[in-house]
């Protein structure tokens, strides 16, 4: 499926605003994906479906959730993460679309994962710093992925983490572990 396609497919299941973000995230993710020499289409498709469910009932998200049997830690936590996983699930039941790192550059870009792929790492980066985000910290993390995403990646986590923590909100541990292997695995050029 083409561009103009796929925007139309999400296009009813987001808000104005939400579309906005969901065009600034295409754009920034097919950059990304550019320069560091991930594959451009999949970042293109991944990006335009990201937040797919993110305006689902949430009672339909945690039905799908048990359902199918994903992680039930998920419960645990704040339902701002169950968009992902649950946009993956619907993004392939739904969409038709069957690329696995499609699916799950969809389905770890709030959480993150231990291993994440280049594609899921483009994803996770682009929704966090394009354009129409303003936020303490944005701007260094953009900078940043200029010249070194995984640099760019391990702050943008890092932000995510003080974020939560100041709050006393729980930080899933998904989202720990993201950090702990990016630092581990940290080029040392």
């Amino acid at each position: 499926m083409n561009r103009n396609e796929a925007l139309a497919i999400v296009k009813p299941h987001l808000t104005d605003h939400r579309y906005e973000h969901t065009i600034g995230v295409m754009e920034t993710a097919i950059l990304l994906a550019r320069k560091y020499g991930a594959e451009e289409q999949k970042a293109e498709s991944a990006a335009i479906f990201h937040d797919y469910a993110k305006f689902r009932p949430k009672d339909e998200m945690k039905q799908i959730i048990i359902e199918e049997k994903m992680s039930p830690e998920l419960l645990q936590y704040n339902s701002e993460l169950w968009h992902a996983p649950v946009g993956a699930f619907l993004v392939k039941k739904e969409v038709g679309i069957t690329d696995i790192d499609v699916l799950d550059a969809i389905k770890y870009h709030t959480s993150g994962r231990v291993g994440m792929t280049l594609l899921e790492k483009v994803i996770y980066l682009a929704d966090y710093i394009e354009p129409g985000r303003r936020f303490p910290g944005v701007e260094e993390v953009r900078e940043l992925a200029k010249d070194d995403l995984q640099l760019a990646l391990i702050k943008a986590v890092q932000n995510t983490i003080f974020f939560l923590m100041k709050k006393n909100q729980p930080v899933f541990p998904d989202t720990f572990h993201t950090y702990n292997d990016l630092i581990a695995n940290r080029r040392t050029e």
